[in-house]
């Protein structure tokens, strides 16, 4: 590596996920602490009880999940991969590049990240979310998070934002490979791509926030690759009482049921790596809902986690950031 050369950090940004079942609790806490994914009136008083109740409430049912697919989420072992193939990626350009992971809501937290890049001496920073399409509450939080955290800790690099990449054709081509090794295992039968995406709060989307046409353009990118199949978006992961993004994952595998469908593949369209969402939501509940609806086979395509063609794909939009 040129020792005149500048090192460039490049910051994975995620939520993150409890990696015990201890680690539930906190998890949940920090999440409902989140002023910028739910919003309480006078939140400064009201907040925090809101989340010791709240975490305290719902611990006892997403242990139970977490249990069933293995005592805690892989998020963060998939993001560590993630990181790692990035960077040798990334340093077989012969560029200066140290890659790191900063998740939202559980270790290691943006804080420790900051300082981490302190201390290796990093001169310039791209922030890259993997969230592929942008969200105020989860791109938009984690980005003013990681600069809170910058301010704290003093550091002076110059930090880039990518704040989204839904049709890029490196991600709609690895997203459309694993479709496409799942709809050959698919049968004959009438079939159906679900496109999941995570549900938002409708106020959001009313309010101007460009992620309901985000998932749009990756699903028109996608079903360029596949035309005349069958399809359709859902939200999933709905919760509280607010009017969310419709319509939702379990209503939608219903309907399809009721008209005939015999193939449900379903993809996750805003989740690159495997967590509770995919491991659990999708892999173990919606498939139960599939089954009760009269659908014969349903296939779930892969998260992208650390597949070579994701890879590149990054690897791609952090060069074309770089200049």
């Amino acid at each position: 590596m040129p020792g005149n050369v500048p090192l460039t950090g490049i910051v994975l940004l995620n939520m993150g996920g409890p990696d015990s079942l201890s680690a539930v609790r906190p998890f949940l806490a920090r999440l409902f602490s989140d002023r910028d994914l739910i919003r309480l009136p006078a939140a400064f008083v009201t907040q925090p009880l809101f989340a010791w109740l709240v975490s305290g409430l719902r611990a006892r049912k997403v242990k139970r999940y977490y249990e069933e697919i293995g005592g805690g989420s892989p998020i963060g072992r998939l993001t560590e991969l993630q990181r790692a193939a990035l960077e040798d990626a990334l340093r077989e350009t012969g560029g200066n590049f140290r890659v790191y992971v900063a998740m939202r809501y559980w270790h290691p937290l943006a804080k420790h990240t900051v300082l981490d890049m302190k201390e290796d001496g990093v001169a310039q920073a791209i922030a890259l979310p993997l969230y592929p399409q942008f969200f105020a509450a989860t791109t938009g939080a984690s980005l003013k998070d990681f600069k809170v955290w910058m301010r704290w800790a003093g550091v002076s690099f110059p930090l880039r934002e990518i704040r989204s990449y839904p049709d890029h054709p490196g991600y709609i081509a690895s997203l459309s490979g694993k479709i496409a090794e799942t709809l050959a295992v698919a049968g004959t039968g009438k079939t159906h791509l679900l496109f999941s995406a995570h549900g938002v709060p409708k106020s959001f989307i009313d309010g101007g926030d460009p992620y309901q046409a985000e998932v749009g353009r990756t699903v028109a990118a996608v079903m360029r690759v596949f035309p005349g199949t069958p399809h359709s978006i859902s939200y999933q992961s709905r919760a509280g009482w607010a009017e969310w993004l419709g319509p939702d994952t379990v209503a939608e595998t219903g309907r399809l049921g009721r008209e005939g469908i015999e193939t449900l593949v379903v993809v996750p369209v805003s989740f690159v790596s495997d967590h509770i969402e995919t491991l659990h939501e999708l892999d173990i509940r919606l498939k139960a809902t599939a089954e009760q609806a009269g659908i014969k086979t349903f296939l779930r395509v892969p998260a992208q986690n650390d597949s070579p063609a994701f890879i590149r794909a990054l690897k791609d939009i952090v060069l074309a950031e770089d200049g």
